[in-house]
């Protein structure tokens, strides 16, 4: 089964008041023709309602919508010919697999020869052939999602829309389907417009994250930008774990600023227009630094300490260090390491300039 032809969305200055509060409050985004975008935010963020008024389920308040160069901001939501997958699967109990995968097409009066034909195909795609005569009970909660998809996609869609359909799955379960998805994303062509609040989900599938909190985009991009370089102290913080290092600039010369912070003199890959002075908050990822259990020189910043706590993860340990600059959260393979498990080891914390970025507070 392949999509004839993928499909651009643009949303422009979208908003939806419930009374005096904004749930999604001017909002801008265009997606490229068969891109994966996710909006990823906490709980109350808005991408559950920006979803639901790109389905037609809401009505925005203020704002347009737009597939390609077409206006749909006020299409009922059978006219948009998009596909949907819930959270909840939403399959109907007392038909087949097959009878619910062809649904869509036979409420769009197809004969039963195209029914037959779109729905094998549909049931190829997401690899389930085999149980097209099982009821949905006699699934497992994988399998129901994975029929989910292939109704949301037999009758050919302009884009599927997806509201946080791997959330009621176990961990492995979901770590397997986020694979499968995006494979099938990548076969099919298709634009895809993801919701979630779990950051992995987003890193892993996305071409792009939208990143919202109340109501608003506050950071737009690719999953690696997005993840290296954070502008403010909230995004850094949502999409995976970040220490903050709060000092004051003490000059900025060939590319790098020094600055100081907890007693210790510190350097940063330069931000335009750090002056001496100025406050900054510097934000760390917990795996780009290294643990050395010696004094010698191991780079521009070192930081001594002592573990405080850690948490082992078989492939990896997160360390508590309390240091200087407050306790730092350290993350480390577990392979091979000589760092010892052990409360109150001292220890020393290095990093390179340009592993840290300054952001701004929020």
């Amino acid at each position: 089964m392949a999509i004839a032809e993928a499909h651009s969305l643009h949303v422009r200055n979208l908003s939806k008041y419930y009374g005096a509060i904004a749930a999604v409050d001017d909002v801008s985004f265009s997606v490229p023709r068969g891109a994966f975008l996710t909006l990823l935010g906490p709980s109350g963020s808005g991408k559950t309602t920006i979803l639901m008024a790109l389905a037609g389920f809401v009505e925005p308040s203020a704002g347009d919508i737009l597939v390609d160069d077409r206006i749909i901001t006020h299409l009922t939501p059978e006219k948009r010919n998009f596909g949907m997958v819930f959270q909840g699967y939403a399959l109907f109990p007392h038909l087949t697999v097959a009878e619910n995968v062809a649904f869509p097409l036979k409420v769009r009066g197809a004969s039963k020869a195209d029914m037959a034909q779109k729905v094998t195909q549909a049931l190829d795609l997401v690899q389930l052939s085999q149980y097209a005569d099982r009821m949905p009970r006699q699934l497992s909660g994988g399998q129901q999602q994975r029929v989910a998809l292939a109704r949301a996609m037999v009758f050919s869609p302009d884009m599927l829309l997806l509201d946080e359909p791997l959330s009621a799955l176990d961990k492995k379960l979901r770590a397997d389907l986020q694979w499968e998805l995006k494979s099938l994303h990548d076969r099919v062509g298709m634009t895809f417009i993801y919701v979630t609040h779990d950051q992995d989900e987003a890193l892993s599938m996305s071409d792009d994250i939208a990143i919202l909190r109340q109501g608003k985009i506050v950071q737009m991009g690719g999953p690696g930008a997005l993840y290296d370089t954070p502008r403010t102290r909230f995004v850094a913080d949502f999409l995976g774990k970040s220490n903050f290092i709060p000092g004051v600039v003490i000059g900025a010369q060939s590319g790098v600023v020094a600055y100081q912070a907890g007693g210790l003199s510190l350097t940063q890959a330069s931000s335009a227009g750090a002056a001496a002075g100025d406050t900054i908050l510097v934000s760390l990822r917990p795996e780009k630094i290294g643990v050395s259990l010696g004094g010698e020189d191991m780079g521009l910043n070192r930081a001594p300490g002592t573990i405080a706590g850690w948490s082992y993860f078989g492939s990896g340990v997160q360390f508590k260090i309390a240091t200087a600059l407050g306790e730092m959260t350290v993350i480390r393979p577990t392979w091979r390491s000589d760092i010892p498990l052990e409360t109150g080891a001292a220890v020393t914390l290095h990093w390179d300039p340009d592993a840290s970025v300054p952001v701004q507070e929020d």
